[in-house]
């Protein structure tokens, strides 16, 4: 009822000309692929699967994973007031509404009058000139919570024994952390890597920010659909369009389960 009633009926209104006011609202046409042949002839489209790409690559497989799980590692066995500080303030980051964030981050970077500029004496219009490193950062600050906490969680199963085996051996701090911490959450890396990266993938919060501009600049697959399917009101079009995105998340958790078979053979191996 919630789920796949729902992407049917997408795939449906997708096949037809459907529209959210005049003649298409009343007299829906089934029009085969022909949504999806001008989806994938768009150029806009193009642009927005680039910036979408972009913006998944940079905020949450490099930004979320890399900041959440420094922020793990270096919390990792450190019981101190400060330890306890940082991490509320990050997962507050999290908590709080998407429109109260954006909200802050518009005043954080807004021209010469943002905070960022006033606090280091610029005079860069972030939003104008760096649309996409700002909604980036934005996404970054925003999703790093999730991984801290998931490589929190994984760092403290890893067996104490396998550290202090390393250590006695001789092992630097980076030889651990390649040779037998990241071995040993392969799976967790691997699980944040797939629901960051599908968040991320289907998120609209960018469009609180920069709805899409400057020129298209930060206009992600999300708003994209929204752009079509309603401020346009071709609701088969925005329909295509959501269908093709599905098959793109359905590829990603397809390669994700395809890296987690390959993992578990060489786990049982090793038992």
């Amino acid at each position: 009822m919630f789920l796949i009633f729902p992407a049917l009926w997408t795939i449906y209104l997708g096949l037809t000309n459907n529209q959210l006011f005049g003649l298409g609202a009343a007299h829906t046409q089934f029009v085969g692929t022909q949504n999806y042949r001008q989806t994938l002839s768009d150029p806009q489209f193009t642009n927005s699967l680039k910036v979408t790409l972009i913006f998944v690559l940079g905020s949450a497989l490099v930004g979320q994973m890399v900041l959440g799980f420094m922020l793990a590692w270096r919390f990792h066995g450190w019981n101190s007031w400060v330890r306890r500080v940082v991490e509320a303030l990050v997962i507050v980051s999290w908590i709080i509404p998407s429109s109260v964030v954006a909200f802050l981050w518009i005043a954080f970077l807004d021209g010469p009058s943002g905070t960022l500029n006033q606090l280091f004496g610029l005079h860069v219009d972030w939003l104008l000139h760096h649309p996409l490193l700002s909604i980036i950062v934005y996404n970054t600050w925003r999703g790093t919570a999730f991984s801290m906490l998931l490589f929190g969680a994984a760092l403290n199963n890893v067996p104490p024994s396998h550290l202090e085996t390393s250590r006695i051996a001789g092992a630097s701090g980076w030889q651990q952390l390649r040779d037998v911490i990241l071995p040993s959450i392969r799976g967790h890396i691997l699980t944040n890597m797939l629901l960051i990266s599908l968040w991320t993938f289907n998120d609209f919060g960018p469009y609180l920010i920069t709805a899409g501009g400057p020129n298209f600049a930060t206009e992600v697959l999300p708003i994209y659909v929204y752009r079509n399917a309603f401020s346009s009101g071709a609701l088969g079009l925005g329909a295509a369009i959501s269908t093709i995105m599905l098959a793109i998340n359905l590829l990603l958790a397809l390669v994700y389960l395809q890296l987690l078979r390959e993992r578990r053979p060489r786990e049982a191996a090793a038992g």
